[in-house]
């Protein structure tokens, strides 16, 4: 018996930046403190990215911050954004919070302990013997993997409510104190949002989980992943990224899928993190895939920019509108380094 998803929600925060904006803030911040600034800027025209929301005004990144004000932020914002998200994917599946009984929280931007559903329990109303399991640490893949997680934790109590929900705060890592090429590219590319998916093993849903893996690549720590330093996270972005996922990604994949008996051509369509947009186009070339074919992650990423571990749901969710095919393949890299995925049919 395999986990359907019920309902799948999404939301971003309020406050909208556009990557002009952004540019023209970074040419002040950084223009006369950085050699070779102006060729690395090229990055905000090139990203693929009109524009992306953020839990605070633009203006606020630009002040002096540190651990206590990036993690007041991380909390109101990412509280807030898992109250809308949750909220939509209950009342999507005509479900309350008392329905819940297993709540996957999803995060990696911030630190909150006690972690996010626990300070959302107030608003929504979660049961007193709900059952908690936050997750930290996946960074990009943390969608694809949390929905694996949720599925099999709905797969082992048939009947049970499984709320999945992913929140990322990406923009507080914006640092105007680090003089990186991997800062400037965050800044091109981070947004925050957040989606909730509600799973249980049942008749209806939107897709069925058929099948999760991952593939963990060893001495990869430092493709990606976040440098702690006094002030906060920096974020570790090696150049090699979109070639590594060119020439690796497709292999691992086949080899998750060959251990459930599949094989890449029985994939009706791939649904991608849209990392960046040279990561898009290495996935299609990788996959086989004619340019274009990824056409809602290019879609996610421009309106979103790269909100770490949703933005893969987010995709999903402009997949189902548009209609599964059979069998859908949901996938995400993440520091690790590793690749996610989950196999998704269409419901009948």
């Amino acid at each position: 018996m395999h986990a359907n998803i019920i309902s799948l929600a999404t939301c971003v925060p309020g406050n909208v930046i556009l990557q002009t904006d952004v540019a023209s803030a970074a040419q002040d911040q950084f223009a006369d403190r950085m050699d070779g600034f102006e060729r690395m800027a090229l990055v905000y025209k090139s990203a693929g990215i009109l524009k992306r929301h953020a839990v605070k005004p633009l203006d606020w990144y630009l002040q002096p911050l540190g651990w206590r004000e990036r993690t007041s932020a991380f909390i109101e914002g990412a509280v807030e954004l898992f109250n809308m998200a949750a909220a939509r994917a209950l009342d999507e599946a005509r479900l309350s919070a008392a329905d819940v009984d297993t709540i996957v929280t999803v995060s990696s931007t911030g630190i909150a302990t006690p972690s996010l559903e626990a300070h959302a329990a107030r608003h929504l109303k979660f049961r007193e013997d709900v059952e908690r399991v936050p997750i930290f640490g996946l960074g990009c893949a943390g969608g694809v993997s949390g929905l694996a997680v949720a599925s099999r934790l709905a797969e082992a109590r048939p009947g049970s409510v499984v709320l999945l929900v992913v929140v990322e705060i990406c923009t507080l890592s914006f640092r105007m104190d680090v003089l990186s090429k991997a800062n400037i590219v965050a800044t091109a590319l981070f947004g925050d949002g957040a989606a909730a998916c509600v799973l249980r093993v049942a008749d209806e849903g939107l897709a069925s989980v058929e099948m999760s893996g991952q593939h963990l690549w060893p001495d990869t720590l430092g493709i990606m992943g976040w440098d702690v330093d006094p002030l906060g996270f920096g974020v570790i972005f090696d150049r090699a990224i979109p070639p590594f996922a060119e020439a690796r990604i497709g292999p691992a994949l086949a080899g998750i899928l060959a251990r459930h008996g599949l094989d890449l051509s029985d994939i009706d369509r791939f649904i991608c993190h849209p990392g960046g947009k040279k990561v898009v186009s290495a996935l299609e070339r990788a996959l086989s895939l004619g340019q274009g074919t990824l056409d809602h992650e290019r879609a996610v990423l421009s309106e979103f920019g790269n909100m770490s571990a949703p933005t893969a749901l987010f995709v999903l969710e402009r997949s189902i509108a548009s209609g599964l095919p059979d069998r859908s393949l949901l996938t995400a890299m993440g520091p690790g380094f590793t690749a996610s995925c989950a196999s998704l049919r269409h419901a009948a």
